[in-house]
């Protein structure tokens, strides 16, 4: 039996990967790692309440079970948080993913950590894993010094740096670009969307597997996961109307600059995929396509 331990296992991902691993019970053993009860609606595995932000009980519990592979999807995100809370964002961006680097290093496990666009500055946008990183937010810098930790390290450690991820999971706690337009078309609202940055939406299922491809291939280094379209936020918000069948004439565009946000954001992202479609064998789709494939699971 492999065994995985999923920190942030009441987020997005961390359900999304609780139910993809849990269709081969025969090969993976879950622990889950979160705060307060288990979210997931799932009772098959082992659910964990706990703090990961307390080093001797992350430690304890993680040398106690010695998992195979620890996947760390908990991440403080919000961007303008990150520049209000600078100490939360870096005892859970930065300092958790060392304690967990070395905890990997004592127990011999191979850490699966996410990262994101966001580390690089948006001024040429299809980014390879190669390029050199230049953050614009706080947030975006925490993780960029995550990833060095690990880059740093003797462990066997795989980096998946992802882009505005969505999906829908038994239990939210907060909502993301889908549905968050979905709702407000549907409820008959204006809403405006920036239309001067660009960005590669990451279907939420299409990340789990990324992480299960990088387990069962011990994928070792840095590899990017989105989808394979660049689309500016306001052509993402109209793609989501059009997929649900809801009026896109609510949808009104706007410029980034004139909504004062305390974080900046890179004007373009987007992935150059080619190395996930080589090692990782690891093909995405384009964002309309996945959009009805999510719109499939939740009508």
């Amino acid at each position: 039996m492999i065994k995985v331990v999923l920190t942030g296992s009441n987020g997005l991902l961390g359900q999304s990967l609780v139910k993809l691993l849990l269709l081969e019970k025969e090969k993976y053993q879950v622990f889950g790692f979160s705060k307060g009860k288990n979210r997931s609606g799932r009772e098959d595995f082992t659910y964990i309440s706990i703090d990961i932000t307390n080093e001797p009980e992350l430690k304890e519990k993680l040398i106690k079970i010695q998992p195979n592979f620890i996947i760390n999807t908990a991440a403080m995100t919000q961007v303008d948080d990150c520049e209000d809370n600078k100490e939360a964002c870096d005892l859970l961006n930065i300092t958790v993913v060392k304690w967990l680097s070395e905890i990997s290093e004592a127990i011999n496990a191979h850490l699966i950590h996410l990262s994101t666009d966001f580390i690089f500055d948006g001024k040429k946008g299809n980014y390879k894993e190669t390029d050199t990183p230049n953050p614009l937010s706080y947030y975006g810098l925490s993780k960029l010094k995550s990833e060095e930790i690990l880059i740093n390290s003797t462990i066997d450690f795989t980096i998946l740096r992802t882009i505005l991820v969505y999906g829908k999971v038994f239990d939210m706690s907060r909502t993301n670009i889908v549905l968050w337009v979905k709702e407000m078309l549907e409820k008959g609202k204006e809403i405006t969307i920036v239309d001067d940055q660009y960005r590669a939406p990451t279907y939420v299922e299409d990340l789990a597997k990324a992480c299960k491809i990088s387990m069962d291939k011990g994928a070792i280094g840095i590899y990017h996961i989105s989808s394979s379209t660049l689309l500016s936020v306001f052509e993402i918000a109209q793609q989501i109307a059009e997929i649900f069948n809801l009026d896109k004439g609510l949808i009104l565009p706007i410029s980034a600059s004139t909504l004062n946000q305390k974080a900046q954001r890179p004007p373009i992202t987007g992935f150059d995929l080619s190395k996930t479609n080589t090692e990782l064998e690891f093909y995405p789709k384009s964002f309309k396509e996945d959009l009805r494939k999510f719109k499939d699971m939740i009508m």
